[in-house]
């Protein structure tokens, strides 16, 4: 199990024990724990499968693929109409949970089928900007920060999407989104100022290597 898992679970005060739950049967399905985009999130082979994570009116796996799984209970949710890949299963209590453990595992196990089978999922093509995955999963896992994101400028949100997708390594994309959440939260984009001293402003000019370091 993941420390930082770990970690998360225990600092909860909303879902606390849906998530163990959800935790304890994606970690019996042989499935690789891991923690991404500020929540829990399990891979298979080094391919994101899953996350789970809260929300203020539920609780959900997100399928990255979901797209792709046969659906025989009509459990999976579409978030917006615009995603295209994921799919969520949502809860509203623990008794839920266990209740649906036995569909749960179903949908795991076909979702972890897709991966060995390397199914991708073929996006539309749209004149709309389709994000990187994991800017995707981003905004999938985290309503505050898609709020946030979505009200950015269309120019600002394509120099994101091109900053993070601008790597070979996910790990590396994954690093850039989380060292950018702080200045998109603050409706910044990629070449804003945030320091408040740019002559230039909105954009930044560097002027923020004045500001002596605080002893």
């Amino acid at each position: 199990m993941h420390p930082k898992v770990s970690a998360f679970l225990h600092d909860l005060n909303a879902w606390k024990a849906e998530l163990e739950c959800l935790r304890n049967i994606a970690n019996g399905c042989a499935l690789v724990e891991d923690f991404k985009w500020g929540v829990p999130c399990y891979t298979f082979n080094k391919s994101n499968v899953l996350l789970i994570h809260g929300f203020k009116k539920y609780c959900a796996i997100l399928f990255v693929k979901g797209a792709l799984l046969n659906d025989p209970n009509k459990i999976l949710v579409q978030q917006t109409e615009n995603t295209q890949a994921s799919r969520q299963i949502r809860f509203t209590s623990l008794k839920e949970i266990l209740n649906m453990e036995a569909d749960i595992k179903a949908y795991i196990y076909e979702a972890i089928e897709v991966e060995k089978a390397g199914f991708k999922v073929e996006f539309k093509q749209s004149k709309e900007l389709v994000f990187v995955e994991e800017l995707q999963n981003k905004l999938d896992a985290d309503t505050k920060f898609n709020a946030a994101f979505m009200a950015l400028t269309p120019g600002r949100q394509r120099a994101y999407n091109i900053f993070f997708s601008d790597s070979k390594q996910s790990a590396t994309r994954i690093s850039r989104i989380e060292k950018s959440t702080a200045r998109i939260l603050k409706g910044k984009g990629l070449n804003d100022c945030v320091c408040g001293l740019s002559k230039k402003m909105p954009s930044c000019d560097g002027s923020h290597k004045i500001l002596k370091p605080i002893d």
